[in-house]
């Protein structure tokens, strides 16, 4: 393990002295010890990274001005020393979240560079310019260009693949980028620092100033800022969106969720226990699109109730480092006690404590939580309408597939969600019905090849796929008239 305290921030691509003077101490989830600190940036050191992002984008030579082959190779060197930090990434943000570390290797140890080789491909595939014949006898060219300089704003949940879900796309249109983690996880954003200068990633492309709100807030409207992409809480995500929307910026926004993974009465959970468990407690119930709303049929809900109930009461609680753990303490010691607010209001509003609800016994130090399910669930229920973000899960009984459909679509949110059945047609024909921008049939997984985003108080705008890549380009149309279109040979 290199070391965990910086005294330098990632700026015009080299390391230079922050502007301020405070840090950020890192405490670690599991022993509440502190594992490390990092500078605490300021506004004026926003100012500087903008600056240098600013400079790289709009130089002669500038990164927007190369062509896309070119920017692949430095984006695929990126990925390769991205890929050779790839087990320290995942124990540094296992560290710091407290996510089991065997999510850690899957979600941020190989992702990030899976990412960026897929859109570097991708930009190379892709022809920014092509040429429409016009109906009224000329032509137009249209092309792509990439939009500006964009403020990146990731969460702590999933810190270097969310990362990745906005820098890939950006560098590789073309973009510079200026991004601000979120305290909690900070050390892995700085050694991927480390894999730029390693990979010779040009100055200023990058540059990394971890901050606090108001200074984020300082970010998404500074005047030399395009684009603004940010994932966090949908409270977060509303005021951004006003600063945006009186700016006239463009804007992505993957902001909270309280997915409804649907039982129909002819599932087999049991044969799919490990891919219900991936889709509703997975991260310690720390992922946005997880189905918290576990809806089941009135007709075997006590049978579903008590598997789920087997199924939360027999994961193991435990380090995060250790392998065999299923489920880590949650990312710290005030997310905990919002975490057991709701667990004593879904009690409270008569819910049926399962299993769960409170401290591990075993676990004297850390913040840890016991996976919680609570059975005769009303839709309406607190627990059941806001987004937890914690190892909890409420199952609400439904009469018909009419009612599951209402129940589904009875949220402010709707970004995820999964539908459990034996029959797959089935299971589409159920899933069309559901207000949500992604679902999966028996089991839920992000795939790269595909558009990730939300719907209602979800967000705005999509990640992953060419979609992914066009939300940090801009069109541009040069028409030109029948004879010009003739002697440019475009018609």
């Amino acid at each position: 393990m290199s070391t965990m305290y910086y005294d330098k921030l990632y700026v015009g691509g080299d390391w230079n002295a922050p502007l301020g003077t405070e840090v950020i101490p890192v405490i670690s989830p599991t022993t509440e010890e502190q594992i490390g600190s990092v500078p605490l940036g300021t506004e004026r050191d926003i100012d500087a990274a903008v600056d240098a992002a600013r400079t790289a984008f709009d130089a002669p030579d500038g990164w927007s001005r190369w062509e896309p082959s070119r920017r692949a190779e430095v984006l695929n060197r990126f990925a390769d020393e991205l890929e050779a930090r790839g087990a320290e990434t995942a124990s540094r943000v296992s560290q710091q979240n407290g996510m089991p570390i065997v999510v850690a290797e899957m979600f941020e140890a190989g992702f990030p560079a899976l990412l960026v080789r897929y859109y570097a491909g991708l930009m190379v595939e892709v022809p920014q310019e092509e040429i429409r014949p016009g109906m009224l006898g000329g032509a137009s060219l249209v092309r792509r260009d990439p939009v500006g300089v964009v403020a990146a704003i990731v969460p702590w949940n999933v810190p270097q693949g969310i990362t990745f879900l906005k820098v890939a796309p950006a560098l590789a249109a073309g973009c510079t980028v200026v991004l601000k983690p979120a305290p909690e996880t900070v050390l892995d954003a700085f050694l991927m620092a480390e894999a730029a200068v390693a990979a010779g990633l040009p100055a200023g492309v990058l540059n990394i100033v971890p901050a606090g709100r108001e200074v984020g807030a300082y970010l998404v409207e500074h005047p030399g800022v395009d684009k603004v992409s940010f994932t966090g809480s949908t409270g977060a995500g509303r005021a951004i969106a006003e600063t945006c929307g009186r700016l006239l910026r463009p804007v992505t926004l993957e902001l909270g969720g309280k997915s409804a993974a649907i039982v129909l009465d002819d599932a087999d959970l049991v044969s799919n226990i490990e891919k219900f468990f991936a889709a509703t407690l997975l991260n310690n119930g720390q992922i946005c699109w997880l189905g918290t709303r576990v809806l089941a049929p009135a007709s075997r809900y006590a049978e579903v109730l008590d598997t789920i109930t087997g199924l939360a009461s027999s994961l193991v609680v435990g380090d995060p480092a250790d392998r065999g753990t299923q489920i880590g303490p949650v990312v710290s010691q005030r997310q905990r006690e919002r975490i057991e607010g709701y667990i004593a209001k879904g009690s409270s509003d008569g819910a049926r404590l399962t299993t769960g609800g409170g401290r591990p016994a075993s676990r004297d130090r850390g913040w840890f939580l016991e996976p919680t399910v609570f059975g005769d669930v009303d839709q309406n229920h607190t627990i059941a309408q806001e987004e937890i973000f914690g190892p909890v899960l409420s199952v609400i009984s439904y009469t018909d597939e009419a009612q599951a459909v209402q129940i589904a679509n009875n949220s402010d949110y709707g970004l995820g969600g999964s539908v459990w059945t034996e029959d797959p047609e089935r299971g589409v024909a159920f899933a069309r019905n559901v207000q949500t921008g992604t679902i999966g049939i028996n089991g839920y997984m992000n795939d790269p090849t595909a558009p990730f985003g939300g719907i209602k108080s979800s967000g705005i705008g999509r990640e992953f796929g060419p979609e992914g890549l066009a939300a940090f380009q801009q069109f541009k149309t040069v028409y030109l008239d029948a004879e010009v279109a003739t002697k440019a040979g475009w018609v």
